[in-house]
């Protein structure tokens, strides 16, 4: 019983830090010269646009799980900092459809490597077995989220 306790307590100690202090982990290690000016909710929007091209507001707000009225806030934020390019649809003008420019692109990737960074550090000294039980962990945690 003891060690269940000891083992509850750690992971409970772990999972509050981490959730208390994820965005300012992230930003502190995204935060560079060229990227000091976007958030990390900024590269989270970037991250949602991702690079297969022009997306319209509504599927990138549905990914976000946010409104198109919020997400409409940080595109004219990032359109104003030269992140991300805004036009209409020549197909219905009523669309708008966003995509990330050069300076956008560059910092969708930077955003990336960290996480490869991350998730390289969390697996390299787990065995596969291991790998594969913290997966299944962390997705139950997730899970445990969504129907909270």
């Amino acid at each position: 019983m003891e060690k269940v306790m000891n083992i509850n307590s750690t992971l409970n100690d772990v999972l509050v830090k981490l959730f208390r202090n994820v965005n300012a982990i992230e930003e502190r290690a995204m935060r560079t010269e060229e990227y000091k000016d976007v958030t990390t909710n900024d590269m989270h929007v970037i991250e949602a646009i991702g690079m297969e091209g022009a997306r319209n507001m509504t599927s990138v707000a549905r990914s976000l799980e946010v409104t198109t009225g919020t997400l409409t806030i940080a595109i004219n934020s990032l359109v104003k900092k030269g992140y991300v390019d805004r036009v209409r649809s020549e197909e219905d003008r009523r669309v708008v459809l966003i995509s990330l420019s050069e300076k956008g692109r560059r910092a969708y990737l930077h955003h990336r490597r960290f996480h490869e960074r991350m998730i390289e550090s969390v697996v390299e000294e787990l065995t596969e077995e291991e790998q594969r039980i913290l997966a299944k962990a962390l997705a139950k945690l997730y899970h445990f989220f969504r129907v909270t």
